[in-house]
């Protein structure tokens, strides 16, 4: 059974900073490309961040130079250090994971984030 749990998220002020941490299990993690996503009420889910098997990462326009993706295959986790946070970032934020030679793609529950003050 595949199972992607984050956790992490919650309440900061702007210009603040959150780690999201994602567990994932049942799958060959170092194999799949993983990312970060965010989806606000009444808008379509959006990519954050993916870094690949080979670690290649990529970022939303919105977030790079604030965000950070990073991944421990050991640990089977992938991790989104948000810093500088701006009350734009609140959203639930969702792990994916990802291998497209086989077909194969996972979703976590979601954790939400919410930038006040």
């Amino acid at each position: 059974q595949v199972q992607l749990v984050e956790s992490g998220g919650g309440l900061v002020q702007p210009g603040g900073s959150l780690r999201l941490s994602c567990a994932a299990s049942g799958i060959a993690f170092s194999m799949y490309d993983m990312g970060w996503y965010r989806q606000v009420p009444g808008k379509q889910r959006e990519l954050v961040a993916r870094i690949t098997s080979g670690r290649i990462r990529n970022y939303a326009d919105s977030v790079k130079g604030r965000f950070t993706i990073s991944r421990d295959n050991a640990e089977n986790t992938v991790y989104l250090q948000m810093n500088s946070l701006e009350p734009e970032d609140t959203a639930d934020y969702y792990c994916n994971a990802v291998r497209t030679s086989f077909g194969a793609e996972y979703w976590g529950q979601g954790t939400q984030v919410t930038v006040s003050s």
